[in-house]
């Protein structure tokens, strides 16, 4: 028989039993669907992840100051307080830099307007805004004479504004963080949320105020850099480090930590596509208890049709197509199991970015490989039952009933 024959009896043989059919074909369509939707979730993390830290700035370094210590096979960073703004003038004049600002820390309550927020105040210059691609939705950024004088001003985001100024201009309105009054005189543009924090939540201060009027410290806590293209990100991380070390007495290049957004978005990334392959892998497990059920009913069908089996011997056909009959019929089931899976893969995937809200990325590789796999599945699952109906012998064949 032509293979065109074949498939057509197979069809047939498929649709004889319909509900059957289905229900063999139901594992290979749970495996494919799951497949295809564990892969797009993995895959949607990860453009997540990957916008989330290229909002954040694309050719940006930290620096802080630390070693690396391993106690009980766990290594932890053991920070350190000696950079200083004199590092910052280091640094700037360094080939390859284009903005550069220190940033000290300090929490405190905001009290003003209709309340007051818990917030976290960071002090910077006003490179921050050029290395975080920020830009003012009102107002203005504090000058170089507000940094020297430790100035009494402040730039917030816009969770705080709607907080303590629901629906008023907050540019020119006085506040009070901890005991030290501030006059607010800018507004940040909304940003919205970036790995689980709220990024609008931020008083920006003089770098100086924070460390001479709240913190009471000449240290502070890291350096932000950002460089003119990411090609030359790695020859920056050297001659940063080369003049940290160069310039604090008693450190070596494990004192300091230089990290590149790049290194971040790759290490999450990596992270991300290993729970893919893992959920991918779960998965994939039904698309192997399909091919069982498969091969089981595979098996039954050549039981039931022992007689059938013996006439179309009886009548010419050959061991070969006995085989082949069998075979494609459980490719058949196989690839219309993961037809299937594919459309119900589809609609799942749409509901969840279009109703739920979850991230999922939609890849035909995916969907190829699936289909693959499930042919695959087929001809493995179903190679046994049709060897064993293509070796029945024809004479105890037509005496079964």
């Amino acid at each position: 028989m032509r293979t065109s024959g074949l498939i057509k009896t197979a069809c047939k043989s498929i649709l004889r039993n319909r509900v059957r059919s289905f229900l063999t074909m139901l594992g290979i369509i749970i495996g494919v669907a799951s497949v295809i939707v564990m892969v797009a979730i993995g895959e949607g993390a990860q453009l997540q992840i990957r916008q989330q830290i290229e909002a954040m700035g694309t050719n940006v370094l930290t620096v802080r100051a630390g070693s690396m210590s391993a106690r009980g096979g766990v290594r932890t960073n053991v920070a350190r307080r000696i950079l200083t703004l004199q590092d910052i003038e280091r640094l700037r004049v360094l080939p390859g830099i284009v903005a550069i600002s220190p940033v000290s820390r300090a929490s405190g309550r905001i009290v003003g307007g209709i309340g007051n927020w818990q917030t976290t105040a960071m002090g910077v210059t006003d490179d921050f805004l050029v290395i975080r691609d920020w830009e003012l939705d009102d107002g203005v950024m504090f000058t170089d004479q507000d940094i020297r004088s430790a100035g009494k001003v402040a730039v917030i985001g816009k969770t705080v504004a709607d907080e303590l100024f629901p629906n008023i201009d907050p540019i020119g309105a006085s506040v009070r963080i901890g005991t030290m009054p501030v006059r607010i005189i800018g507004l940040l543009r909304e940003r919205g949320q970036n790995m689980g924090d709220d990024q609008d939540d931020i008083v920006l201060l003089p770098v100086t105020t924070v460390m001479q009027r709240m913190s009471g410290t000449r240290f502070i806590d890291q350096i932000m850099i950002s460089t003119e293209t990411m090609d030359i990100i790695p020859d920056v991380q050297g001659a940063v480090l080369a003049t940290l070390v160069a310039s604090h007495r008693g450190t070596n290049e494990d004192s300091f930590n230089v990290r590149s957004q790049s290194e971040i978005m790759e290490r999450a990334t990596e992270t991300s596509r290993t729970m893919t392959a893992l959920l991918a892998a779960i998965a994939g497990v039904s698309l192997v208890v399909g091919g069982i059920g498969i091969m089981n009913i595979m098996l039954v069908s050549v039981t039931e049709r022992t007689r059938e089996i013996g006439i179309r011997m009886a009548v010419g056909a050959r061991e070969r197509d006995i085989l082949m009959q069998f075979l494609i019929e459980s490719i058949v089931l196989s690839v219309m199991g993961g037809v299937i899976g594919v459309a119900l893969s589809v609609v799942l995937i749409y509901v969840m970015n279009d109703v739920a809200g979850i991230a999922a990325v939609f890849e035909p590789a995916t969907v190829l490989m699936s289909l693959a796999f499930s042919g695959f599945v087929g001809v493995f699952f179903g190679f046994y039952p049709a060897r064993k109906a293509a070796r029945l012998n024809p004479i105890q064949a037509l005496r079964f009933e």
